[in-house]
């Protein structure tokens, strides 16, 4: 999952992948959730072999990964560092990084810097006009109260808040992403202001045979937004190679 996020923010995409016929398996990153909390700064190697050890402890040589956001950094980390285990990948509302990344505007930025100072249930309520589309926190404000009560079973704590954002801001992948090989679907919302859709376009153009799925009238968190997102994950993960 994402910056400061927990397994739970999962929550609606796991049981669509399930029914898919999937074993899914989802984990905390260090520093949230029911993992460690060790010191910082992290970086996303750091937290790419953390998942590859996950696997390991599962005894899964092999899997489909999907990340979302900083999730989405980690997942091209672990592609590109352990490509043998990666059969499909999905990068989520995230970035490659490096000099041709579309940086978010200085609100985002700005806001980045506060929620660091922020107790976890400000910070998940303040987050709302960056992860929700428009159309979400005007129409569908249940679904909304439904992801924050979920990520506040396990509440972020600021100092692991930070290391993960020192990771998310070191992440360049973007001289390296000819390197994968692996079917990949990128995803990304067209109303994302955490992190631009022109990302997402970027990854798509520079991973050979990426397919780009962007949905209007959804954000950040694209699954709360756009129901049809899970779905269509589903189907790029069960299709026939």
């Amino acid at each position: 999952m994402g910056l400061g996020m927990n397994a739970t923010g999962w929550w609606r995409t796991v049981p669509v992948l399930a029914d898919a016929g999937l074993r899914v398996l989802a984990f905390d990153n260090r520093g949230v959730g029911r993992s460690d909390r060790p010191s910082g700064p992290y970086t996303v190697a750091m937290m790419a072999d953390d998942a590859a050890a996950v696997l390991d402890a599962a005894g899964i040589e092999r899997a489909h990964i999907y990340g979302i956001s900083l999730g989405g950094m980690i997942a091209q980390e672990i592609v590109l560092r352990h490509p043998g285990r990666v059969a499909r990948l999905v990068l989520g509302a995230t970035t490659p990084g490096g000099t041709r990344a579309v940086p978010p505007p200085e609100a985002t930025l700005g806001f980045f810097a506060r929620r660091g100072e922020m107790s976890a249930e400000e910070a998940v309520w303040a987050s709302v006009p960056y992860n929700y589309a428009p159309g979400t926190q005007a129409d569908a404000g249940d679904r909304i109260a439904q992801d924050i009560q979920q990520r506040l079973r396990f509440p972020i704590e600021p100092e692991p808040y930070k290391a993960q954002l020192a990771a998310a801001m070191g992440h360049d992948a973007l001289g390296r992403l000819d390197e994968i090989d692996t079917p990949t679907l990128v995803v990304h919302g067209s109303e994302d202001v955490m992190v631009a859709p022109g990302n997402g376009r970027l990854l798509a153009e520079l991973i050979t045979g990426a397919e780009l799925l962007e949905f209007d009238h959804a954000a950040h968190l694209y699954p709360t937004d756009e129901p049809a997102a899970d779905r269509a994950v589903a189907a790029f993960l069960t299709a026939a190679a």
